[in-house]
């Protein structure tokens, strides 16, 4: 499996972490970025990491500013993205049973390191339940298609 991994300025020392905690597990990771202090746009590294994900290219991402927000809603702007904002176990877990979450996005400036890898190894281990939880997602897709055919509501 693959794994791509953004940042902003504000995730920057978070992402390191993860990083290698990710190659530890033997998976190989994407990194799309930062990799500086200097303050950055959000929006360019959410695009990288949820435009491969979104394309099938990788299987699955995750991305970490300041709060998450930021992340979370430029990468739920792609079609097949379910990101999940988990700044807790709990989030993780229920982000992927129940919401077959592929990216995975975190608060740099929120979580502490140590949270942060437990959240990752929640969110890497935990599979998606299906059976009514599909039909939900499906639903998400079916809405997705629709927007895309006729535009917004």
């Amino acid at each position: 499996m693959q794994i791509a991994i953004g940042c902003d300025h504000a995730g920057l020392g978070l992402k390191e972490d993860i990083v290698e905690l990710v190659k530890s597990l033997d998976i190989e990771v994407i990194d799309c970025g930062t990799n500086s202090t200097e303050s950055v746009d959000y929006p360019d590294f959410g695009k990288k990491v949820s435009e491969l994900v979104s394309s099938g290219k990788i299987e699955k991402g995750i991305l970490i500013c300041g709060t998450g927000i930021g992340m979370s809603m430029v990468s739920n702007k792609f079609p097949g993205v379910r990101a999940a904002l988990c700044n807790d176990l709990f989030t993780a877990q229920m982000s992927r049973r129940h919401n077959d979450a592929n990216i995975l996005v975190i608060g740099g400036r929120i979580v502490g390191k140590d949270l942060a890898v437990e959240i990752v190894k929640t969110w890497l281990s935990t599979p998606f339940e299906g059976n009514r939880h599909l039909i939900r997602i499906n639903k998400i897709k079916a809405i997705e298609e629709d927007l895309n055919r006729h535009g917004h509501c």
